[in-house]
């Protein structure tokens, strides 16, 4: 049941920032709820959970007025362009700011919610985000634009074992600790999804995104890879 499988994450979530020194209180679970229906999300939300993340436009505008008001949405996507009017919104948080473009659409709102930078810290070509060298020169860009730059994310290269992740949630930890310097707003860390949660959160995260290991997939669909 999706009660049982979010008490294991949170358990888990707690366990790791113990082994570390950190206190759980500073880590925030988002279960990615993307493809799922309705009822887990309720379950979910019965249970405890306030914190959803989605990734796509037309699904988080479908859940609207479906649930409780209390929930917190996150967006864990690539945006298009088009479709900033229509998460804004809606949406607490934005972890995905990944490009010159998109910073330019997020700042033009009038009151563009808080974002995460969006880092490819592997330098994998077929991913979305500003590459490491660039990541002070686009938080720059973010502040200057009026938008309430609040910390950096990243999505790790598939790894075999969690512990592989390692090397790059400290580069990303690295990165916001460079951009904090400069812009002392800059603490959050987004990294760490169902395969490896509990090294980001050795490994300092504030965020962690974690889908599959709470919402079963669907019958018949891909497994969410978070």
């Amino acid at each position: 049941m999706v009660a049982d499988r979010l008490r294991a994450v949170r358990y888990r979530v707690v366990a790791a920032a113990e082994r570390s020194g950190r206190d759980p209180d500073d880590i925030t679970l988002v279960a990615v709820s993307k493809g799922r229906p309705i009822a887990d999300i309720i379950a979910a939300h019965e249970a405890g959970q306030r914190d959803f993340g989605e990734n796509r436009a037309q699904g988080l505008e479908r859940r609207i007025g479906q649930v409780p008001d209390d929930v917190v949405w996150h967006f864990v996507g690539s945006v298009q362009r088009r479709k900033v009017k229509l998460i804004a919104p809606t949406v607490s948080l934005l972890h995905s700011l990944d490009r010159p473009a998109l910073i330019a659409a997020w700042g033009n709102l009038d009151d563009p919610p808080p974002a995460l930078l969006q880092v490819n810290v592997a330098l994998e070509p077929q991913k979305h985000g500003f590459v490491p060298d660039a990541a002070e020169s686009a938080a720059a860009s973010a502040v200057d634009a009026g938008i309430p730059l609040v910390g950096v994310m990243t999505i790790p290269p598939f790894a075999v074992l969690p512990n592989d992740s390692r090397r790059w949630f400290e580069e990303l930890r690295r990165i916001r600790d460079l951009l904090r310097e400069q812009f002392p707003q800059v603490r959050e860390l987004s990294m760490g999804m169902t395969d490896d949660f509990e090294v980001a959160v050795e490994c300092g995260a504030t965020i962690v995104r974690v889908g599959r290991a709470i919402f079963e997939p669907m019958n018949g669909s891909p497994a969410d890879p978070r």
